[in-house]
């Protein structure tokens, strides 16, 4: 049995025929996504509350099932403490999922993780964030798309590679952050390819120096950011302290942030 979210009463709406129609963006994410085409949201299958955090591990496809937090997990803010919708064990393919709102702290990846066809309707705390102590770990977040993050959307908090293609953004703080402050820090490699970026936004990804971090950049697409706000790549000096973090200039260098000026196209 199946149930349906709560009415929303959220800090952000979407107006005009994109609410009507449910239209996220113009890109096509067809990896293993027959409900998703361009422009369009995915449409759920059914709806299920989630009241404790589900844990994964092996290969679970939820076939466009929408989840969203009820209860503790129900809360809807930006609260730093809040649990996440699905906890995934190191190695776990996550396919064809919907996390609806509210959406407490999404997804945790403890380790290795790949996230197939994963879609945020109105993204919590994170969409999804990644931890692990091993630099071998490499978090993939293959097709998808999140809107409506007014912080941040993915959260690099453990070691290794964090790589994301073929994802939709739209409406974020920050779409891809290296950590700045955790209390353990490790140098960080994030590679961004086929990428649609929707105004309004902040930055897409941001990386501390200090640490030895790195973003390479491909196939950004940037749309309806004609005064060009969206800052590609800042650069940080991260800490250990919980202090906020300062930052470090930003645009191509060749060593932290990785792009050239063709590699992104303003639409």
């Amino acid at each position: 049995m199946t149930s349906s979210p709560p009415p929303r009463t959220r800090r952000r709406t979407l107006t005009g025929a994109a609410a009507a129609l449910g239209l996220s963006v113009g890109m096509l994410m067809a990896i293993n996504a027959p409900t998703a085409n361009a422009a369009t949201w995915p449409t759920p299958t059914s709806s299920k509350a989630v009241t404790a955090t589900i844990s994964l591990s092996g290969t679970k496809d939820y076939g466009m099932q929408r989840l969203y937090g009820d209860g503790e997990l129900g809360s809807d803010n930006q609260d730093e403490d809040q649990g996440p919708i699905l906890k995934l064990a190191a190695g776990t393919v996550l396919k064809n999922v919907i996390i609806g709102a509210p959406a407490a702290d999404g997804i945790h990846c403890e380790g290795s993780c790949t996230l197939q066809n994963v879609w945020w309707e109105d993204v919590g705390e994170d969409a999804a964030t990644f931890r692990g102590s091993s630099s071998s770990n490499v978090y993939t977040v293959s097709g998808g798309g999140a809107k409506e993050a007014s912080d941040k959307v993915f959260q690099f908090n453990g070691a290794g590679t964090l790589n994301v293609s073929n994802f939709a953004v739209k409406n974020f703080g920050t779409f891809v952050r290296s950590c700045g402050n955790c209390s353990t820090q490790y140098k960080r490699t994030i590679n961004l390819s086929t990428i649609e970026a929707t105004y309004k936004g902040g930055k897409l990804v941001g990386i501390n120096t200090n640490y030895g971090d790195s973003a390479t950049l491909r196939g950004i697409t940037i749309v309806g950011d004609s005064g060009k706000k969206i800052v590609p790549c800042q650069k940080y000096i991260g800490n250990n302290t919980g202090k906020e973090p300062t930052t470090n200039g930003s645009g191509p260098d060749g060593t932290y942030c990785k792009y050239a000026s063709s590699d992104i196209t303003y639409k």
